[in-house]
Order: structure tokens, then sequence, then C-alpha cells
């Protein structure tokens, strides 16, 4: 099947100038109600994904994102949340943007061009068998993040992606592609939009479920949390005081003297 980037074809609306705040809004929230389906279509791919990422976390294995602009982003964005989320170390999950940090917050012309440069991105973390990468591209076209990939294979690493157009080269070399369709963007081409939605669906869908998989969510509360503000710290009584049936006192004194959620329950129960 010949590859077709969706992506980049002419949207199906006209004239935005035109428009008013409203019928803009409307358009836009019309196209957006799509990529959920896009990505329900998706399910076995993501699914598929996640058992390799669980497997490779449980064997002391990192899960590394990489990706250019947009894409690289999202990767950042849900691995720099899994510390604070799931009190895992800020190097098990990681995620890596072509033009280094700096393109975090502005554009550097050309850096997803450079096929060689994630690989040597992905080398400076001594990356190795024990690993997954998954390259993020909603095009499945950029040459940083498709290279990355190639060079994994070569060295026995597991690899994923997470694309919106069917059969591109980077699906190609993945080992376990998910492609989330969600066909032509409202501005043609603008693949921030729901090609950039569907991928941090995706993404909240891989890092909560390995997690979840992991231990780190007792029923459904954050035990493992790192509380670093005073939202935190209630949030971390009130898992305690409703868990162990205390007071937001007694919770309160029991967090103070463990200092995780996790203790406070284990050691009251043992």
């Amino acid at each position: 099947m010949s590859f077709i980037k969706t992506t980049e074809q002419d949207s199906a609306y006209n004239d935005l100038e035109k428009m008013s705040i409203s019928e803009v809004l409307r358009h836009i929230n019309t196209e957006d109600k799509t990529v959920p389906l896009a990505v329900e279509k998706a399910l076995p791919q993501i699914e598929a994904v996640i058992v390799q990422v669980v497997h490779c976390l449980k064997n002391g294995g990192r899960l590394f994102y990489i990706g250019a602009g947009t894409s690289g982003r999202m990767g950042i964005l849900d691995a720099s949340e899994c510390p604070p989320t799931f009190g895992v170390d800020s190097n098990v999950v990681i995620g890596l943007i072509a033009g280094g940090d700096q393109a975090i917050r502005n554009a550097v012309e050309n850096a997803e061009d450079h096929p060689q440069q994630g690989w040597l991105d992905l080398q400076q973390f001594h990356i190795n068998s024990k690993d997954i990468v998954i390259g993020i591209a909603a095009s499945g076209t950029t040459p940083y993040v498709i290279e990355a990939l190639k060079q994994c294979t070569k060295n026995q690493i597991a690899t994923a992606c997470i694309t919106s157009n069917q059969n591109s080269p980077l699906s190609v070399v993945a080992d376990y592609p998910i492609e989330v369709v969600v066909g032509p963007e409202l501005i043609t081409g603008s693949s921030r939009m729901k090609a950039g939605t569907a991928q941090k669906l995706v993404l909240n869908m891989i890092s909560t479920t390995a997690m979840i998989q992991l231990g780190k969510v007792k029923g459904n509360k954050m035990v493992d949390m790192k509380m670093t503000n005073a939202k935190l710290i209630q949030r971390g009584i009130q898992i305690i005081s409703t868990t162990l049936n205390l007071t937001a006192e007694e919770a309160a004194r029991l967090l103070e003297q463990h200092q995780t959620v996790r203790k406070a329950i284990e050691q009251f129960k043992s």
C-alpha cells in the first residue's frame, strides 16, 4: 500500500479568516471530537506497545520518547510528569527533542532534518538493549526520529512509534507502530492540533497504564506521588485518611512520620 500523508492534505474548511470567532471555535471543536475515536481504533497497537514498555521497565530498562517540534515536546511533557505523579526516578522515563532542551521553548531550525543526531542524543544516556524507544512524529517522516529507531534496531533495542499517517517510513522501521489517523487539520498541515492531541492521549495511556502495571497506583490513588507542594500534601493526607478511615489530623501525623503515602498506609496496616 502506498504512503499517503493525510496530515498534509488540504483542510475541509476554507476562508477561515472570514469566519467569526464562534464559527472557528465550532469547527475546531468538531474536528477535535474525532480524535478519541481515532485513538480507539489504535487501541490494539497501543496495548502491544505497553506490554513491551512494562516488560522493559520491570527488567531494569528505561522508556525513551524521541521527537521533533510538537512531537518532541509532547514526549518531554509526559516524561516530566512521571516522577511527581508516580514517584519514579527522573531517569526511568526520558524525553528527547531534536535541537536539545532549547527547542522545548523555541524552534531550532532544521534540527529534525539531521538523521544522525537522534542516535547521538540517545547514546548520551548509554542506551542499551534493556531499554525501549518510542519515536513520535505526526508525519512519520522525520529523519531525526527515523534514523534513531533504525540504529536502535541494529543494537537490539526495542522500538515503537506514534504517528498520524498510515504506512509511513517511521511505522516501517518501528517494531511496534501506533498509527492514529486523525485526517487533515483545520489549518492545513498544522499537526500541533489534532495530531498533537492524539499524541497526548496516547502518551497518557502508555505511561499511566505502565505505571499501574508496575504497582505505582493503589486502588485509584497515586500512593507514590512526590508531595512537593501544599496541594499535594493535602492530597496525600486525604488518601491516607480515606484509605485507613482516620481523621485528617491522624493522617497528617502518619504522613509526617513516614514521608510517603505508601509507607504511611503500609506501616499502619502492618
